[in-house]
């Protein structure tokens, strides 16, 4: 049997109609199949290669800390340089208020370690999020992803759960003194790339303030220069009071993060002590190739053009099948009619040499989420194929 035969037999499916791209070669903002084929790559692992695949510095940490050791001891136990390294330059370049971090495997565990955080320093129950948000596929996290289509075959889930629209000030009212915390995507990603307005990011931290709940916010995807600033909340004149982080962490491997004060923090070292553990939360190689990651997209100032391209894109995208294109940095939704188009236009693009796909609660619109490298040529190569189509 061939790879692609022995992927289908073996490997867990997610769905019934898998991609199933035989990938053998991934650099910079492309990928190389099996037969040779190249693709311009889009979707960026869904916002994991901000930097570009196979980063020169990324690689390079990665083959510096193999030769040194790789998994010690579980998190928190050992002094483990490529934690603390990497720890320190993300609060340098945080908040002064977000200064400890716990690393995680995924996105998704950090999530829930906020979760378990949340209800222990409040001693509450009560957790707040948002229709149409997401935040990762594991129990807790299901609980407050806000769309039904996934929760339900699932239940029941975690009790208290509360699910207010996104952008409504009406809502607000509904955080009390009850809530542990609210949990909100800075920008909702898999709802089509919506932002908040006029002031709704502001006035959620306000009323989290008010009655003592705990503000966080998920930049799993919008972090990382993803929308033109390093973090997405930059933009908004907002600090959370948990930062959640994922996705471009790892710079290509697995990690995850959630960040609050040290004050904070330590109510999850006793009472129980050991309060939240992982046995590979912050593993040396990818904190290693994240610290890497994170230094190449300061110093090479990646997202210091991402405003521009953002521009390239939307003046090139104009099509009387298109309906609008949400975007927010590189990071953009192009809105057709039905789910039926979107399908036929992705599946082009992919037979054409570009990569893209849709969003999880926006079937109708196409995902574009490329490495923040991307050059010129690509985004004009890209908007051609979507355009063609099209016709």
């Amino acid at each position: 049997m061939n790879l692609r035969q022995l992927f289908l037999n073996h490997v867990a499916q997610t769905s019934s109609a898998p991609l199933a791209l035989e990938i053998v070669k991934a650099e910079g903002c492309e990928l190389i199949d099996a037969s040779g084929k190249k693709y311009i790559d889009l979707i960026g692992g869904i916002s994991v290669a901000n930097v570009g695949h196979r980063h020169r510095k990324v690689v390079e940490a990665i083959k510096q800390q193999a030769d040194s050791y790789l998994h010690v001891m579980v998190y928190g136990e050992f002094v483990q340089s490529p934690q603390v390294q990497y720890a320190k330059a993300l609060t340098e370049h945080l908040p002064a208020s977000l200064n400890s971090v716990y690393f995680t495997n995924s996105g998704a565990e950090a999530v829930e370690g906020a979760m378990k955080l949340a209800k222990r320093a409040t001693g509450r129950t009560e957790i707040i999020a948002f229709k149409n948000s997401y935040h990762g596929s594991t129990q807790g996290a299901l609980s407050i992803i806000g769309d039904e289509y996934w929760r339900n075959a699932y239940r029941p889930l975690l009790p208290d759960v509360q699910h207010l629209v996104y952008n409504s000030f009406e809502d607000l009212e509904q955080i009390t003194e009850r809530t542990a915390c609210v949990i909100a995507e800075t920008v909702q990603a898999e709802a089509g790339i919506l932002s908040p307005q006029n002031g709704w990011l502001k006035a959620l931290q306000n009323r989290c303030k008010q009655v003592g709940t705990l503000f966080i916010l998920d930049e799993i995807q919008a972090g990382f220069g993803r929308t033109g600033k390093l973090w997405g909340f930059e933009h908004f004149s907002v600090v959370p009071d948990v930062l959640l982080l994922g996705k471009a962490l790892g710079g290509g491997l697995p990690l995850g993060a959630f960040i609050a004060d040290k004050n904070l923090m330590n109510h999850l070292s006793d009472n129980p002590v050991l309060g939240h553990i992982t046995t590979f939360g912050g593993h040396p190689l990818c904190c290693a190739a994240g610290l890497a990651a994170f230094t190449a997209l300061i110093e090479e100032k990646m997202f210091d053009d991402v405003a521009e391209k953002e521009r390239l894109f939307k003046s090139l995208l104009h099509h009387p099948k298109i309906r609008t294109v949400n975007s927010f940095g590189l990071w953009m939704a192009i809105e057709f009619e039905n789910f039926e188009q979107c399908k036929r236009v992705i599946d082009y693009c992919i037979e054409r040499g570009v990569l893209t796909d849709w969003f999880l609660f926006n079937a109708h619109s196409l995902r574009i989420s490329p490495p923040l490298i991307i050059s010129k040529e690509q985004i004009e190569a890209s908007c051609k194929i979507i355009l063609e189509a099209l016709q």
